[in-house]
Protein backbone atom coordinates (compact mmCIF):
# COMPACT_ATOMS: atom_id res chain seq x y z
CA UNK A 1 0.00 0.00 0.00
CA UNK A 2 1.29 3.46 -1.11
CA UNK A 3 1.03 6.92 1.54
CA UNK A 4 -0.35 9.70 -1.06
CA UNK A 5 -0.79 13.09 0.63
CA UNK A 6 -3.70 14.89 0.67
CA UNK A 7 -3.28 17.62 3.04
CA UNK A 8 -2.55 19.89 -0.75
CA UNK A 9 -5.53 18.42 -2.27
CA UNK A 10 -7.85 18.68 0.58
CA UNK A 11 -6.78 22.30 2.14
CA UNK A 12 -8.78 24.98 1.26
CA UNK A 13 -7.74 27.95 -0.65
CA UNK A 14 -6.48 30.72 1.52
CA UNK A 15 -6.05 34.25 0.43
CA UNK A 16 -2.33 35.02 1.09
CA UNK A 17 -3.02 38.53 1.96
CA UNK A 18 -5.05 37.58 5.18
CA UNK A 19 -2.80 34.49 5.93
CA UNK A 20 0.10 36.97 6.12
CA UNK A 21 -1.95 39.56 7.87
CA UNK A 22 -2.64 36.75 10.54
CA UNK A 23 0.71 36.44 11.28
CA UNK A 24 1.82 39.84 11.54
CA UNK A 25 -0.74 40.20 14.16
CA UNK A 26 0.74 37.06 16.03
CA UNK A 27 4.21 38.71 15.75
CA UNK A 28 3.28 41.80 17.29
CA UNK A 29 1.80 40.27 20.20
CA UNK A 30 4.91 38.01 20.68
CA UNK A 31 6.96 41.63 20.33
CA UNK A 32 4.88 43.02 23.22
CA UNK A 33 5.89 39.80 25.03
CA UNK A 34 9.50 40.16 24.03
CA UNK A 35 9.72 43.78 25.02
CA UNK A 36 7.25 43.66 27.90
CA UNK A 37 5.11 46.84 26.64
CA UNK A 38 2.41 47.29 24.66
CA UNK A 39 3.41 47.13 21.07
CA UNK A 40 2.06 50.40 18.79
CA UNK A 41 1.45 48.23 15.60
CA UNK A 42 1.83 49.02 11.51
CA UNK A 43 -1.39 49.08 10.44
CA UNK A 44 -1.39 50.57 7.14
CA UNK A 45 1.94 49.17 6.41
CA UNK A 46 0.51 45.66 7.67
CA UNK A 47 -2.48 46.35 4.92
CA UNK A 48 -0.03 47.69 2.06
CA UNK A 49 1.96 44.46 2.44
CA UNK A 50 -1.10 41.71 2.69
CA UNK A 51 -2.22 43.46 -0.65
CA UNK A 52 1.07 43.32 -2.34
CA UNK A 53 1.42 39.80 -1.46
CA UNK A 54 -2.60 38.43 -2.23
CA UNK A 55 -1.04 40.78 -5.97
CA UNK A 56 1.92 38.32 -5.99
CA UNK A 57 -0.32 35.02 -5.70
CA UNK A 58 -2.40 35.51 -7.66
CA UNK A 59 0.11 35.94 -10.28
CA UNK A 60 2.32 33.26 -9.24
CA UNK A 61 2.12 30.12 -10.87
CA UNK A 62 0.00 26.97 -9.09
CA UNK A 63 3.14 25.34 -7.70
CA UNK A 64 4.64 28.54 -6.06
CA UNK A 65 0.76 29.01 -4.86
CA UNK A 66 0.70 25.17 -3.21
CA UNK A 67 3.97 26.14 -1.55
CA UNK A 68 2.38 29.00 -0.33
CA UNK A 69 -0.16 27.24 1.35
CA UNK A 70 2.53 24.47 2.68
CA UNK A 71 4.69 27.28 4.45
CA UNK A 72 1.58 29.29 5.74
CA UNK A 73 0.22 26.09 7.36
CA UNK A 74 3.16 25.14 8.90
CA UNK A 75 3.78 28.78 10.03
CA UNK A 76 0.26 29.28 11.73
CA UNK A 77 0.81 25.28 13.26
CA UNK A 78 4.39 25.96 14.74
CA UNK A 79 3.82 29.77 15.67
CA UNK A 80 0.28 28.75 17.52
CA UNK A 81 2.21 26.20 19.75
CA UNK A 82 4.54 28.18 20.45
CA UNK A 83 2.61 31.60 21.71
CA UNK A 84 0.39 29.28 23.62
CA UNK A 85 3.38 27.98 25.25
CA UNK A 86 4.92 31.55 25.89
CA UNK A 87 1.48 32.52 27.06
CA UNK A 88 1.79 29.69 29.81
CA UNK A 89 5.36 30.31 30.67
CA UNK A 90 4.00 33.77 31.35
CA UNK A 91 1.25 32.68 33.43
CA UNK A 92 3.64 30.54 35.81
CA UNK A 93 6.98 31.38 35.31
CA UNK A 94 7.19 35.40 34.64
CA UNK A 95 7.97 37.15 31.43
CA UNK A 96 9.24 34.46 28.97
CA UNK A 97 11.41 37.63 26.97
CA UNK A 98 14.46 35.94 25.43
CA UNK A 99 11.88 32.93 24.28
CA UNK A 100 9.51 35.85 22.57
CA UNK A 101 12.45 37.17 21.16
CA UNK A 102 13.53 34.09 19.55
CA UNK A 103 9.92 33.70 18.58
CA UNK A 104 9.48 37.01 16.95
CA UNK A 105 12.57 36.52 14.49
CA UNK A 106 11.83 33.04 13.67
CA UNK A 107 8.01 34.58 12.56
CA UNK A 108 9.78 37.32 10.76
CA UNK A 109 11.76 35.07 8.87
CA UNK A 110 8.53 32.91 7.77
CA UNK A 111 7.14 35.68 6.98
CA UNK A 112 10.16 37.29 4.60
CA UNK A 113 10.29 33.76 3.41
CA UNK A 114 6.61 33.82 2.33
CA UNK A 115 6.84 36.74 0.74
CA UNK A 116 10.13 35.50 -1.04
CA UNK A 117 8.01 32.13 -2.24
CA UNK A 118 5.08 34.85 -4.38
CA UNK A 119 7.73 37.12 -5.51
CA UNK A 120 9.14 36.98 -8.91
CA UNK A 121 12.88 37.67 -8.89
Amino acid sequence: MTHQSTFLADAPPIEAGRQVAHLRHVLGLVEEIAEGKRGAGSGYDALEEAARISAAYERSLPVMQRRFNALAQETATWSAASVEALLHAQKHRGQPRAAAAQLARELESAIRDLRRTVQRP
